[in-house]
C-alpha cells in the first residue's frame, strides 16, 4: 500500500523529494501517514478534500483485495 500511495502522490506534487510516508500497524489496521511539502499540501487535499478522498478510496480498495484495513492520514 505504501508503494501505491507513493506513486499516486508523486504524480500530484512538484517537490517529490519532500514526500514522506510512514507505515505503522495498530490492531488490525495499517496506518499510512503522508507528509508532503507545505507548498504541495493543497494539491494533495484538493478542493473540498476531493483529491484526498479519492486517494483514500483507491488505497482502501486495493487493501480490501488483500483483506486488509488501511487508513491514510495526511499530515
Amino acid at each position: 500500500m505504501k508503494e501505491l500511495l507513493n506513486v499516486i502522490v508523486e504524480n500530484l506534487v512538484d517537490n517529490k523529494e519532500a514526500i514522506k510516508i510512514s507505515e505503522r500497524q495498530e490492531n488490525d489496521v495499517i496506518i499510512l501517514e503522508l507528509t508532503v511539502s507545505h507548498d504541495d499540501v493543497g494539491k494533495v487535499i484538493g478542493k473540498q478534500g476531493k483529491i484526498a478522498k479519492a486517494i483514500r478510496t483507491v488505497i482502501k480498495s486495493a487493501a480490501s483485495h488483500e483483506d486488509k484495513k488501511v487508513v491514510v492520514k495526511i499530515l
